[in-house]
């Protein structure tokens, strides 16, 4: 019976024509697994290059420096700057994919581009839908203490996240977990859960499942001043904040007209004056609105990552500051 599911499978990969669309480091194990799968990847979408660093220098996106790293994959890549553009639009007519998987390509795929392939267009999402539909559900999980996240797999639709479901899988999230250490999980998850549902859905083993569209949770693009701390919030809050937007944008505030990053940090029972820097116990303390938050590790404006007490060795002067 094994045989048979694994014939099925890898006659399924030779023939299946896949078109990818993806961007970040999030997409590059899902890409990597389907041509390690043996599944024929006809090219792959993402985003146009783009200035990156201080220099701005332009530089290509995560996926397509992936792949130019393999060149003997012989994978052609497109870089369109509008989806709707009627070149692209027949530049994948003219490839005829029979299926299209997406993860984290970062752009509402329009209409005219779903309805070319035979099977549709599958997602690999970063959360458990109908929960955190959008741009940002890693960073949304973390900021409202979610216990568990995970993997779904579904079938794209017009609107956001709203699709049918294929199927999910499940991850804790430690207390600990920042948005950087659980994007790896799930990247890695997303390309093990898209593995075990493609061939079955393209089979028919699979039917899938409409989202219960009543519990749908929703999030919005992380932008910079997202990371601001507002001091009047609770440890609890800001300590999340710290974790979730680690390591961009970063939960910051403002000392000496500069921008001071936290990068680290744990929550205390201790109330303070809020916004009030100290030392209790050896330990650098700001207060919150409840509580205060334990400060571990801080960077300066154009400075280095530091410890608490580094920090502390080259600036006293910042005990005693009431943060705004």
């Amino acid at each position: 019976m094994l045989t048979k599911v694994m014939n099925q499978v890898s006659r399924i990969s030779q023939n299946l024509k896949i078109l990818f669309m993806g961007t970040p480091e999030f997409s590059v194990p899902i890409l990597e697994a389907l041509v390690h799968e043996g599944y024929q990847i006809i090219s792959v979408v993402t985003k146009p290059d783009e200035p990156a660093g201080r220099k701005q220098v332009l530089t290509p996106p995560p996926v397509k420096s992936f792949i130019m790293k393999h060149e003997t994959w012989n994978i052609p890549i497109l870089q369109p700057e509008k989806l709707k553009d009627e070149n692209f639009i027949n530049q994948v007519k003219n490839l005829a994919p029979d299926l299209i998987v997406v993860a984290a390509y970062g752009k509402i795929i329009p209409k005219a581009i779903l309805d070319i392939p035979k099977y549709g267009a599958i997602n690999a999402h970063g959360s458990l839908l109908p929960a955190w539909r959008g741009a940002a559900p890693i960073q949304y999980a973390i900021l409202h203490g979610d216990k568990k996240t995970g993997i779904t797999i579904m079938l794209i639709d017009e609107e956001m996240d709203h699709g049918p479901l294929l199927g999910k899988s499940e991850i804790l999230i430690s207390k600990s977990e920042t948005s950087e250490s659980l994007y790896r999980k799930l990247s890695v998850l997303g390309a093990e859960t898209l593995i075990k549902i493609i061939s079955r859905y393209i089979s028919g083993d699979i039917k899938p499942q409409e989202q219960d569209h009543s519990k749908a949770t929703f999030t919005k693009i992380i932008k910079k001043e997202d990371g601001k701390i507002d001091w009047s919030k609770s440890t609890l809050e800001l300590e999340r904040m710290t974790r979730a937007f680690y390591p961009w944008p970063t939960a910051w505030t403002i000392w000496n007209d500069k921008v001071l990053k936290i990068l680290e940090a744990d929550g205390s029972e201790k109330n303070n004056e809020i916004g009030k820097v100290l030392v209790d116990s050896g330990e650098l303390i700001i207060g919150c609105g409840q509580g205060s938050l334990v400060i571990k590790k801080l960077q300066l404006e154009s400075g280095k990552i530091l410890t608490a007490r580094e920090f502390l060795n080259g600036h006293k002067d910042f005990i005693g500051n009431i943060l705004k």
